[in-house]
């Protein structure tokens, strides 16, 4: 990974993200779904992420958005932005839930016949409007829960785009197999956020501040349900990383941090990662991961 030094100043594109989570069948604890992006992708090539991308013209049509659960003001309490019209607020769900389909075919979606059918694994080469026509199926955005919102700042790290990007969190839905597509990702698997960052440490993986501290917020939590009861009892945080450089060394803080514009908290873990060693690392090591847990 290289640090990116230009100045992007364009505005941040809308964007959304989908943390899948389940309970780990080994050990108490959960576990989150992880894609390996292309390496020859325009974004965070080579690095692990969790399933989303930018929101799509087409996730404003009205099509989609006469197929959710909920209406678009209740969607945009939900993510605590009052300047947002309900129609961007639809869209950013909408597009949670179809890159999720997209890149590992796993699709939140209820039966608008029977609410007691359980979605089975889809099989069609369908896009999601003709998989949604053909099954009856209305759009499961009552099953994503906001977690955080990241907008990456002018002078960015590690991408030469800037996006507002909403992170949600989510149970992976019965009987559906999470996958790669083998086309924008090249790679998958389901770890627990600890052995996520255990294998980052170790150099194993590659991953990008938000994916890394967003792993270290749900590293304490025995299961899944608590996890969302937890992300749903408060507004999603909002994180605007503000970077500098010190002796050729970049460095990003977060809120809470003295050098931060805003001094309150809003998530656990370092309040300050360094690029050394071709990653990001806290001052004090990998064990100041959890110094806030």
């Amino acid at each position: 990974m290289e640090i990116q030094r230009d100045v992007i100043t364009s505005a941040p594109v809308d964007a959304a993200t989908l943390l899948m989570l389940r309970d780990s069948k080994f050990e108490p604890g959960i576990e989150v779904f992880m894609i390996r992006r292309h390496v020859k992708s325009s974004v965070l090539g080579g690095v692990y992420v969790f399933p989303g991308g930018k929101v799509d013209p087409k996730d404003t049509s009205s099509e989609f958005s006469g197929l959710l659960d909920l209406d678009g003001d209740r969607l945009k309490r939900s993510l605590n932005e009052f300047d947002l019209s309900e129609s961007q607020a639809r869209a950013i769900f909408i597009a949670a839930i179809r890159e999720t389909f997209e890149e590992c075919g796993v699709l939140f979606a209820n039966n608008t016949l029977n609410s007691d059918l359980v979605l089975q694994p889809l099989q069609e080469s369908l896009n999601l409007w003709d998989i949604l026509e053909k099954h009856k199926l209305r759009l499961n955005t009552q099953a994503l829960v906001p977690f955080s919102r990241w907008i990456t700042p002018q002078m960015s790290s590690v991408m030469n785009k800037r996006f507002d990007t909403r992170f949600f969190l989510a149970k992976n839905p019965d009987l559906q197999v999470a996958k790669h597509d083998n086309y924008e990702a090249s790679d998958s698997a389901w770890m627990s956020p600890r052995v996520a960052l255990q294998k980052y440490w170790a150099n194993e993986i590659e991953m990008a501040p938000p994916q890394i501290m967003s792993l270290v917020n749900l590293s304490g939590y025995d299961c899944v349900d608590d996890a969302l009861l937890a992300a749903s009892s408060k507004a999603p945080a909002l994180i605007k990383p503000e970077p500098f450089d010190l002796d050729g060394v970049r460095h990003i803080t977060y809120p809470g941090h003295p050098k931060h514009s805003q001094r309150e908290t809003v998530m656990k873990g370092p309040r300050m990662l360094r690029f050394v060693n071709q990653r990001f690392e806290p001052l004090g090591g990998y064990e100041e991961f959890f110094v806030n847990d």
